[in-house]
């Protein structure tokens, strides 16, 4: 009986030798997030210039005269001039701390009551149609009574805010919930997950998809919330957005008018791509719906 030689049995049962995984280069010959930031940005800019282009046919079609209807060019401009003299920035500071402050008890409130709800099938059938309801108000109706118990104050403002995005936190955490797989439910509580655990290691991880896209909705209404408030409430010394957009308003400044509204277009766009779509990258790579490197 012949013997294999060692080193043809070494060579030929041998595990193959794993190939080490190049780490990722994180010094300044690889600019991962200005790569991060244009991927972010640019589709989004994208449609930012598309948009302008249309603009810029409508003007020059003479639909409107240009005192009324100005072309991209003059509102940008004075984009440039209301951001050399520091409205701009002023203006902005002040709507995006309402909007933080106002978003972020949204979400503490949004998210308790979606909990609370979750927890009973009774109290969920209770409510359900009220939250939904008050989800569906436009929020210029609660101002009338923002304005009788706050007065014109920026407690007012936050109030709607508040008020415009709770409600959609608290129903897109319940939808989420509503998706997470009953199996994985069961297998939960067979390995001993109860009460707050489960919640906390299972149902929170398995609805976090869905309740970011409810948070990332509940975002559109505070925004939308709080310019309309601004429009209406206008606190003293406290220069926002919507206090330009009515003096614009109020001295038919069409440039103006457009600039500003440009302004509340690119904030949008801008948190959209610096936040929620990292975010959901983040999630969808963990999840393994898309290559980890391509966060």
């Amino acid at each position: 009986m012949t013997t294999m030689p060692d080193t043809l049995e070494r060579e030929t049962f041998a595990p193959p030798a794993q190939a080490e995984a190049p780490a990722p280069a994180t010094g300044a010959g690889n600019p991962v997030w200005p790569r991060r930031l244009w991927r972010a940005l640019w589709p989004p800019l994208s449609a930012v210039t598309l948009g302008l282009g249309l603009w810029q046919l409508v003007a020059l079609s003479g639909w409107r005269p240009s005192y009324l209807l100005p072309g991209p060019l003059p509102v940008l401009r004075r984009v440039l001039e209301e951001a050399r003299s520091g409205t701009l920035f002023t203006a902005a500071g002040v709507t995006l701390q309402r909007a933080a402050i106002g978003y972020a008890l949204a979400l503490l409130i949004g998210t308790g009551i979606g909990l609370l709800i979750a927890r009973g099938r009774m109290l969920r059938a209770a409510t359900a149609s009220l939250i939904l309801g008050l989800q569906s108000m436009p929020s210029v109706a609660w101002f009338p009574l923002a304005i009788l118990l706050f007065q014109l104050s920026e407690r007012a403002i936050v109030f709607v805010v508040v008020l415009g995005a709770a409600p959609s936190i608290a129903n897109g955490l319940l939808a989420a919930f509503d998706h997470v797989p009953p199996a994985l439910l069961r297998a939960a509580r067979v390995l001993g997950a109860r009460g707050p655990r489960l919640y906390w290691h299972v149902l929170l991880p398995a609805a976090l998809p869905d309740f970011v896209s409810g948070m990332k909705q509940a975002w559109a209404f505070a925004w939308r919330s709080l310019l309309a408030g601004e429009l209406l409430v206008i606190v003293a010394h406290r220069p926002s957005i919507g206090a330009q957009l009515q003096f614009a308003r109020d001295f038919s400044d069409a440039e103006g008018l457009l600039a500003w509204m440009l302004v509340i277009l690119i904030i949008g766009i801008v948190v959209e791509a610096l936040i929620f779509t990292p975010i959901m990258r983040r999630i969808r790579a963990h999840r393994g719906l898309i290559d980890a490197g391509a966060r």
